[in-house]
């Protein structure tokens, strides 16, 4: 794709980034074929390569989007199939990014969506603010049809129907190895996790622990940044991702690390990028460091040569998290991990299309939300599992949310496959 970027637009690292984008896109539209919102609108405009086609000319101009650009910009989910289908290697991410930023600093949105978006980026990565706020909408669940705005029933609609209490676990503090010593590893107990669903991460260390690592939990980490981050909101993404990069890295000049295991997919992707996120900074260095040390749980258990159990009988359906699949490309690992924990595992058709979930998307895009996640539902009770596995929190929310086959992050089944207690979703089925 030719561009006219000038000298001066140049000068500034994410329209160079941009251009350098933009310049790999030959207009083929392969992106179409794997891209969830073009599947579901049939818009042009709603596909990678439409956006791409706005987000040039915004950007080259350097007008203030108008607000056609900025919905077709906002119904993107950040999947990154498009980037998996592309012969040509072009990183939408960084692309669509740099958009989402320009958007949030120079459109003014209408006073609803400005308000909505405040209060997301300033609930959900605060453990207990998304306490109380998921305790509020259960009580207001009732009233969620008398809602005139699809956002805000699909925000009382979101809330589990039991809020888990509050684990010791995601504390700061270390896990000693309950087997000879591999690896010291520090664990991303995340934000939202930390209030949806804290069984994960207690099977996380429970399972990394038995396998041999010291399992450390960092004093001042927290949110990755993702959600403020997709949302264009930079100043505050980037702050959350710098008390992490300093956080993590006391531990690896006090004691050391051997890896950073993050069990929630959308948090790894946008972990392993920390070195682009900061690339300009004074923490580019260490934040390099740290995207390099980071690893996706499924990642380490491939390293930590997880034992082989006996067939247990039980068919599970592997929901691949775009942000694991397309974001990170690691396709074969918790099915492998699975088969060898005794699991029969199978796949739904379309497996490489997103849930719907996508961060906040759900919850800023209900429509289009609603209509993936049936489609979902729908391939993978075709599969007849008496299980659902994912390893993303928010796939499992949205998926969990359309269908009675209980649904489990990965590394529970793999903890419970090696010793560790059934998953409590699983309730009273199964054994033990």
């Amino acid at each position: 794709m030719q561009t006219t970027f000038t000298p001066d637009q140049l000068k500034d690292p994410g329209t160079a980034r941009a251009n350098e984008i933009l310049r790999t896109c030959v207009h083929c539209g392969f992106c179409t074929a794997t891209c969830p919102t073009y599947q579901v609108l049939g818009d042009e405009l709603d596909s990678p390569r439409g956006r791409i086609y706005l987000i040039k000319d915004m950007l080259e101009n350097e007008r203030v989007p108008d607000e056609k650009t900025v919905k077709h910009i906002d119904r993107c989910l950040s999947c990154l199939a498009c980037m998996t289908t592309c012969p040509s290697g072009v990183h939408y991410m960084h692309l669509v990014d740099h958009a989402r930023a320009y958007i949030e600093k120079t459109y003014k949105r209408p006073l609803s969506d400005r308000a909505l978006r405040w209060i997301l980026a300033r609930i959900i990565p605060h453990p207990t603010r998304f306490r109380l706020a998921l305790l509020g909408a259960r009580i207001g669940r009732p009233l969620a049809r008398f809602m005139p705005d699809p956002r805000l029933k699909a925000m009382l609609d979101m809330a589990p129907k039991t809020i888990p209490p509050v684990s010791r676990n995601d504390d700061p503090q270390s896990f000693a190895p309950k087997a000879p010593k591999k690896m010291r590893v520090a664990l991303m107990t995340g934000c939202a996790q930390k209030a949806l669903n804290t069984d994960i991460n207690d099977a996380t260390i429970r399972l990394l622990t038995r396998l041999g690592c010291e399992v450390v939990v960092a004093k001042g980490a927290g949110c990755c940044g993702a959600l403020t981050h997709h949302m264009g909101k930079e100043d505050q993404s980037h702050a959350s991702a710098a008390a992490n990069i300093k956080a993590w890295k006391a531990e690896i000049d006090s004691s050391g690390l051997d890896a950073i295991v993050i069990n929630t997919s959308g948090c790894g992707t946008t972990v392993k990028d920390y070195g682009h996120m900061f690339r300009t900074d004074p923490l580019a260095g260490d934040a390099a460091q740290i995207a390099g040390l980071a690893m996706d749980v499924s990642e380490l258990l491939m390293k930590l040569d997880i034992p082989e159990s006996p067939a247990k009988g039980l068919r599970v359906a592997y929901h691949a998290a775009c942000s694991l699949q397309h974001g990170q490309q690691i396709k074969t690992h918790p099915k492998t991990l699975l088969k060898r924990a005794g699991f029969e595992v199978v796949e739904p058709a379309d497996s490489h299309l997103c849930c719907g979930s996508a961060g906040t998307y759900n919850l800023l895009q209900p429509e289009i939300s609603q209509q993936l996640k049936a489609r979902k539902v729908r391939t993978l009770e075709a599969k007849q599992p008496q299980i659902i596995a994912a390893g993303n929190i928010g796939c499992m929310m949205q998926i969990g949310s359309g269908t009675d086959v209980p649904i489990v992050h990965t590394v529970e089944l793999l903890d419970w496959a090696t010793g560790g207690p059934k998953p409590r979703a699983l309730g009273d089925a199964f054994g033990q």
